[in-house]
């Protein structure tokens, strides 16, 4: 499944990433509404990589759902310093690839440059 030529997992965590750029560069966004879109986009991620990815989906899917858990509990009252964000979910993703799959693969083709190098030689 692609939308533009891209996984729908790359897009959705772009939408997610220039969403919290507008809201640190001063866009009025409230906390609530900041929660809510982040939550339902990590969320999104975790659904799609669920259905689109061939190897390691429930890792991918279990990873974003606790990225959403995190962003509901800070969104609604947990005070947490984002160095204290990343160290839960960097226990998460550690705790997650010692009991699950750590590869992802995603069912595209290689692009060229991927599959060659330019070092090899001609035969």
């Amino acid at each position: 499944m692609r939308i533009f030529g891209r996984e729908p997992v790359v897009i959705l965590a772009a939408i997610a990433v220039f969403l919290k750029l507008l809201a640190g560069y001063g866009v009025e966004v409230s906390e609530t509404q900041q929660t809510l879109v982040n939550t339902f986009l990590a969320c999104a991620v975790a659904v799609a990589s669920a259905v689109v990815l061939k190897d390691g989906a429930l890792y991918a899917a279990l990873l974003q759902l606790s990225n959403a858990g995190l962003a509901l509990f800070v969104g609604f009252g947990l005070n947490m310093t984002t160095e204290q964000q990343a160290g839960w979910m960097a226990l998460v993703s550690a705790v997650l690839a010692v009991i699950e799959r750590r590869d992802v693969t995603a069912p595209v083709t290689k692009t060229r440059a991927e599959t060659s190098s330019p070092l090899q030689r001609s035969a």
